[in-house]
């Protein structure tokens, strides 16, 4: 047995947290967007390299009156597990929505200022969903990447879920990422370095 991890996967609302997560589990996607009612917790049970990982993946974000970098869109609880207590986060955009992004910029830095003192460093993702719509994107990914590697010091990717394009290798290279939190490297070389052949799959 490979142990436990816990895995948050937040965003604005309509950039496809749910669609990424059941192209992951059940490998469909669900045409007509419905926004997600309140947090759901996902406990599958996934093997990576050879070990068993049970893992709680938390979608959605948790209603809270605080503002938001939009205005509109609410932010999680701070006190919730989804932000303190998590061994990786999965930060998810729409690659033709600016504000989304920004939405995205300001929850990192949410999620840096939350995370307890002393508390264990979790590696963060960040993921442009809806690839598929490739044309109508706001900006170039080789710069989106660069911003997002080299000045947020995070991980990047981008993913359709519509196609279920990447969307393995990003858990499985968050998975990863997670394990070795614990060595002397940089997250984001960390997460950059991951991005080669493994095996995962769901049990």
């Amino acid at each position: 047995m490979g142990g436990s991890l816990r895995v948050a996967v937040l965003g604005a609302p309509g950039v496809g947290k749910t669609a990424i997560i059941r192209q992951f589990l059940f490998g469909d996607y669900p045409e007509r967007h419905r926004p997600t009612d309140g947090p759901r917790l996902y406990r599958p049970a996934v093997l990576l390299d050879g070990a068993v990982y049970d893992l709680s993946i938390r979608d959605g974000d948790v209603d809270d009156p605080g503002s938001s970098p939009g205005g509109s869109e609410e932010w999680p609880d701070p006190k919730d597990w989804s932000l303190q207590d998590t061994d990786a986060f999965v930060l998810v955009y729409d690659i033709c929505s600016p504000d989304s992004f920004d939405y995205v910029k300001a929850l990192r830095q949410r999620i840096a200022e939350t995370r307890p003192a002393g508390a264990p460093e979790a590696p963060i993702l960040v993921v442009g969903n809806k690839r598929d719509r490739q044309r109508l994107r706001f900006g170039p990914r080789r710069a989106l990447a660069a911003l997002v590697r080299r000045g947020w010091r995070c991980g990047y990717l981008e993913c359709s879920a519509k196609y279920n394009w990447h969307v393995l290798r990003l858990f499985r290279e968050l998975l990863r990422c997670a394990l070795v939190r614990s060595r002397p490297a940089h997250p984001a070389l960390r997460l950059q370095g991951a991005l080669h052949p493994a095996r995962c799959s769901l049990m």
